[in-house]
Parts: structure tokens; sequence; C-alpha cells
């Protein structure tokens, strides 16, 4: 192997990743595996973790199924207890798992789904950062990598809801978060930067809102995301592993602090 190369090699690194079980999440513990790190599939839902842990060791990879509900702290820190058991250390955390609700104006937004929402996209990855920074600090080190929005960075509303307040402000939350984490933890040699994501497929998120709409009104939601990016479509999960290795690897060793839009231009326009 080349010294470029290793730059970006995770084998023996331990890497967490939350909503590991589907979407982006999926995609990045499969990439993260690729590349020779352990990969700790935590989900909310056991089944498919248990489904990314065999689709990784069926390629060859390192993976372990766990359980946890990021909004809730007792189950956090089971799960940082457990992995300090038996792994002595987090070297990458990826803040993954997040939940949107169906989109209404905020006059309309019931505050149970503030509530909700918050509790996941934010609130989660507070907790587990907070249960993570502790065996990254007694390791020498490690990167945080958290998953935020463009939606969290600009507004958007082509005349109709697409997306929900709460989840803007958990994004935006996220962010800030991010660069806090990162000046904070980097003289512990601890990184933090976020990713943010323009509209991808592939994905659960909006699920529930897609399945209430006509196909009339599905078409027009779907055009209106292509219009407002240069690219002229949605990413593609398995195009974000490159920027996701980057950010997990050495090769991203003195970035801190930073939100890095993958979005095919939407931010730019």
């Amino acid at each position: 192997m080349s010294e470029a190369s290793k730059l970006f090699d995770l084998s023996g690194k331990v890497v967490l990743v939350t909503g590991a079980g589907s979407g982006l999440g999926l995609a990045f513990s499969r990439g993260l595996a690729a590349f020779g790190a352990e990969v700790i599939c935590a989900d909310r839902d056991s089944s498919r973790a248990e489904e990314a842990v065999a689709l990784i060791q069926n390629a060859g990879g390192s993976a372990l199924p766990v359980h946890v509900d990021v909004a809730d702290a007792a189950s956090v820190q089971s799960l940082a207890d457990r992995l300090l058991a038996s792994h002595g250390r987090i070297d990458v955390l990826f803040n993954n798992a997040g939940v949107t609700s169906i989109p209404k104006r905020v006059h309309e937004l019931p505050v149970e789904e503030w509530d909700r929402l918050i509790a996941i996209n934010l609130r989660g990855v507070f907790l587990c950062s907070r249960a993570v920074l502790p065996l990254m600090l007694s390791g020498g080190g490690g990167s945080i990598v958290n998953i935020a929005s463009i939606i969290g960075v600009i507004g958007y509303y082509p005349d109709f809801p697409i997306v929900p307040a709460n989840y803007a402000a958990a994004k935006s939350g996220v962010i800030g978060l991010t660069r806090q984490l990162a000046v904070e933890y980097a003289k512990d040699n601890i990184r933090a930067n976020a990713i943010a994501p323009g509209f991808h497929a592939g994905t659960r998120l909006g699920d529930a809102y897609k399945a209430n709409l006509t196909a009339d009104a599905l078409a027009r939601r779907e055009s209106a995301i292509a219009a407002a990016t240069p690219m002229g479509r949605r990413g593609l999960p398995e195009e974000l592993l490159g920027l996701a290795i980057y950010l997990a690897s050495d090769a991203s060793r003195y970035m801190t602090g930073q939100v890095i839009a993958h979005d095919g231009g939407w931010t730019a326009a």
C-alpha cells in the first residue's frame, strides 16, 4: 500500500455508526468496513442492524450489531459502557440517526412532532457525542462526523411544504454543536465535522409523507427538488462515501469544525 493510500486506511479503527440499518447509515457502514474499519452498526431496529452486519460480513468486512435509542440517555450510555468493556475505545463516531416529520408550515406543526424530532435529531447527537467522548479522550483522539443537512443552512419553501421547521432547527443545531465540539476538543486530538447532504435518494426519510401523496403531488415535489439542484437530480447514498471515508480517516487530520455541503450545487446557487 502506498503512503498516499494509507491516509484513507481505516484498518484497526473502531467506528460507531448510528442509524446504520438503512439509508445513508447503511451506505456509510458498508463503505467504512470496506476500508478496513470494524463497524459497530447501531440502530433502534435491531433486525436492520443485523441485516447491515450480514451484508458487511458477507463482503469480508468486520461489524457488530447493537441496539440503541439515541433519544434515550440510558440506552446511549448503556451502549457506550458495553463498547468500553468490549473494545476499550471508539475511534470514529458517525452521528447519523435521524427522522423527519410530515412537512407542514410552522403554525400547523404539532408541538408533539417538534419535540419528537428534536429529541432524536439533535438531542440524540448530543447524547451520543457525550457518551463516546470519554472513550476518545482515553484513546488519544478520534473523529466525530455529524450528519446535518443543507436545510440547516438555508430555508426552502417552493410555495408548498417540503421540509418541516423542526427538521431545519434540529439540523441547524447539529451544525452549532459540531463547531462547539471542534473547538472544545481540538487540543485533545478529537475532530468534529459535519456533512450537510442535499436531497438524496435511497433513504427512509419522508417515507410516511410520500406514501400519502398523490402521484401528481409527488411529481411536483420531485420537480421542485430537481429544479433547485444545479445538477438536476438527487444524490445517491454511495456518492457520499468518499467524503465519509475522508472525514473518518487520517487524510482529514487537520480538518475540524467544518460543515461540508454535499448537494449537487444547491447551496452554491
